[in-house]
């Protein structure tokens, strides 16, 4: 029988087991303040590796990075009614500049000191952005406006979750004008492939593109799509959206230029982003009964190499030869780049360094000792085949030149080998059904792991579709998307009866 290396397992209670993946992998930890956390180095660098990658796909599109500020006047958000009531119960509030002495040793706001008008801690930036927009724009020639900002967000959350839902997060977020309502969907759906694109070749991350339907827009959105992911439990995660806005938040920025005609229109808008919570869904789909599998190409080290030491003379010579390694792996290429290598030279044990690094998901974790560097070798182990079938850790004894001749194509495999695994699991756990009845016994309480359902739709609006979530509710489901590239749609929607128009899947979500 394996021993894990995390106290608890998936399949005995999947909610504490991701707690303690971030845990025991260093990820993040407890802030003090509510729904707020600190990232540590190895959760940071994944996200310092997401925003790498995902700048460049970013840019590649012809869009350029900005920054906007942190506080927004509550008047912007006044302006666009809709936008306010969404996000209205999660706003962070300012309003006071400066503490005073309470005169019993603590410290309170200064009644002198209040704001003239609040300042809204941003939940977004639509708003201070489409106010900038409206400086910018005066011309058709001004158009397209393409920005995009790395950024910090807050929105007051109830219920949180580390990486999931916090009350503080870091995101990317993207906006740009366009003259016509063509080119912004066009945008729309390129930044939406932009994501499914990278979360599949990056983040080794099977995803489903989609249109959301009408009552999970963004608030003001005239169209909003999205990438949804299936953890391990069968539950969705919406990874990343794109917004098509229209002239909604135009005609509320007064975002207006004047076309080839000489004639003033409003501008159409888009945005779109993703955040920390993509790390949230790599853990959850990748990670195993011994902690965090980080895909290759998003992990800040991708090879890990762990001297052997015990204070004695030779450990000079076992240094050695791993800083030789390590320079040789150094030159490698991989996935696109250099490999990253680290020499672990922290004062531990080597077995405790092993399973830290195991729990981390370092993808290859390399252990050298006297015996090693005598004979020419390593002992390697891949995190993504931790065990073999004796239930034995699968530590391969290897040549070290021969180890390095297949160090990059052994990343590149991980990298395949992950995404393959996690692909397989979302098309097993998608199932098409044909009725309500369908639908509650796949969804039964008693159901483990039940996935998603695909099901026809008649895409219904106002109190019809209001009739529907309700009815969803009671099985804690929700609509996650449409998928893109639907073939032809026959049959009744499940939900009306009326003829279905397309199919959408069906799940609980985080």
């Amino acid at each position: 029988m394996i021993k894990h290396a995390l106290s608890v397992t998936r399949d005995a209670d999947f909610a504490q087991w991701y707690q303690t993946v971030i845990t025991e992998a260093d990820m993040a930890e407890e802030s003090g303040v509510r729904g707020c956390m600190v990232i540590r180095p190895w959760g940071y660098g994944i996200w310092e590796r997401i925003q790498r990658l995902l700048d460049d796909r970013i840019k590649a599109t012809g869009h350029e990075n900005c920054y906007f500020p942190l506080f927004i006047p509550l008047s912007y958000f006044a302006k666009e009614a809709e936008h306010v009531d969404g996000f209205a119960k999660e706003m962070a509030v300012v309003t006071h500049h400066r503490l005073v002495a309470d005169g019993k040793g603590g410290l309170v706001p200064d009644p002198e000191a209040k704001l003239e008008e609040p300042l809204v801690v941003r939940p977004t930036s639509e708003t201070v952005i489409g106010t900038a927009f409206a400086r910018w724009v005066q011309s058709w020639r001004d158009l397209p406006v393409l920005i995009n900002q790395w950024a910090n967000v807050v929105r007051w959350e109830m219920r949180t979750r580390m990486f999931l839902r916090t009350s503080e997060f870091l995101w990317q977020e993207g906006h740009t004008a366009h003259a016509t309502a063509g080119e912004a969907r066009e945008e729309t759906q390129r930044m939406l492939e932009v994501y499914r694109s990278f979360a599949e070749d990056d983040l080794a991350l099977p995803v489903v593109a989609g249109e959301k339907p009408e009552n999970e827009r963004f608030p003001g959105a005239v169209a909003t799509f999205s990438i949804e992911a299936m953890m391990q439990d069968g539950k969705a995660l919406q990874a990343g959206t794109s917004h098509f806005l229209g002239t909604n938040f135009a005609h509320a920025q007064n975002i207006r230029f004047q076309n080839a005609e000489g004639e003033l229109e409003f501008a159409n808008t888009t945005s779109w982003g993703v955040s920390t919570r993509m790390i949230g869904g790599v853990i959850m789909v990748h990670g195993d009964d011994d902690g965090l599998r980080v895909p290759p190409k998003i992990a800040p080290w991708q090879i890990v190499i762990v001297p052997m030491l015990r204070d004695q003379p030779e450990d000079e010579a076992i240094v050695g030869y791993c800083r030789d390694l390590q320079g040789e792996l150094a030159k490698l290429s991989a996935l696109g780049e250099p490999v990253r290598v680290l020499l672990d030279l922290k004062p531990a044990k080597a077995a405790n360094k092993r399973w830290g690094w195991v729990k981390k998901g370092a993808p290859v974790v390399i252990e050298v000792g006297g015996r090693d560097v005598a004979g020419g070798n390593v002992s390697g182990l891949r995190r993504d085949r931790l065990y073999r079938d004796d239930g034995k850790l699968d530590s391969a004894i290897t040549p070290r030149d021969a180890f390095v001749d297949a160090a990059a194509a052994m990343l590149e495999d991980i990298q395949r080998g992950l995404h393959a695994e996690a692909k397989a699991r979302l098309d097993a756990n998608i199932a098409r059904v044909d009725d309500w009845a369908g639908i509650e016994a796949r969804f039964a309480s008693s159901a483990s792991k039940p996935g998603w359902a695909d099901v026809a739709w008649s895409r219904p609006t106002g109190a019809a579709l209001e009739k529907v979530v309700e009815r969803l509710k009671t099985l804690k489901l929700t609509i996650r998307n449409a998928p893109m590239d639907q073939g032809a749609i026959d049959g009744p929607c499940v939900f009306t009866g009326a003829l279905a128009v397309e199919r959408v899947l069906i799940g609980r979500a985080y």
